[in-house]
């Protein structure tokens, strides 16, 4: 994509899925926000490094007009996901792009505790991922997780990404480990594939 104008690009005001509504932050979601964390502290902990983070709503609302800042600049996409049926604040998808040029993204999510294991992020990211490359024109979509979230490995399977890469003791996790990524990305070849 070489849009003179990234801030021009159009982007969806929400998503509607058949479990969950998936629509960009406003500052009125910040206690939402923060009360799902704070319930969360200890799920989140081994995977997120904001986890100990958001000791007030003033933080989380701080956290939540940067985002604004950052949808309306094209610079990165993050998203709450909000029960359809009970409007329950669930959890964050977030859609950075790496390259508009290339059309290369990369997706990222959290789900608060109480949420877990309902298909919330699956029915998300899917959502994002046809969003990505039907209307943003996606070449390629990627999705990095600790080898040892289970959970977030199984999105991404379960959606049809492939595992290209396997960083043997990548990085330093927040909590000062050391940590194997995944990596796994989808193309529209891909796509074709698992569509025949």
């Amino acid at each position: 994509m070489t849009e003179t104008y990234r801030t021009l690009i159009p982007m969806f005001q929400e998503l509607r899925g058949e479990r969950v509504l998936v629509r960009p932050y406003q500052e009125s979601d910040a206690r939402d926000m923060f009360e799902a964390i704070a319930e969360s502290r200890d799920y989140l902990r081994p995977w997120m490094p904001f986890a100990d983070a958001h000791q007030t709503v003033e933080e989380s609302r701080d956290l939540i007009i940067h985002w604004m800042a950052q949808w309306m600049l094209r610079e990165d996409f993050s998203v709450g996901l909000w029960d359809c049926v009970t409007q329950r604040y669930v959890g964050c998808c977030n859609m950075q792009p790496q390259s508009w040029e290339a059309g290369s993204f990369e997706i990222g999510y959290w789900l608060r505790a109480s949420a877990a294991g309902h298909g919330y992020v699956t029915e998300a990211v899917k959502m994002l991922v046809e969003y990505a490359f039907t209307h943003l024109h996606a070449n390629r979509i990627e999705i990095c997780c600790d080898e040892r979230n289970e959970r977030s490995a199984a999105v991404a399977r379960r959606l049809g990404f492939v595992q290209e890469g396997r960083l043997r003791n990548h990085m330093l996790t927040h909590l000062g480990e050391l940590r194997t990524t995944l990596i796994f990305a989808l193309t529209p070849e891909d796509r074709a594939t698992c569509d025949r």
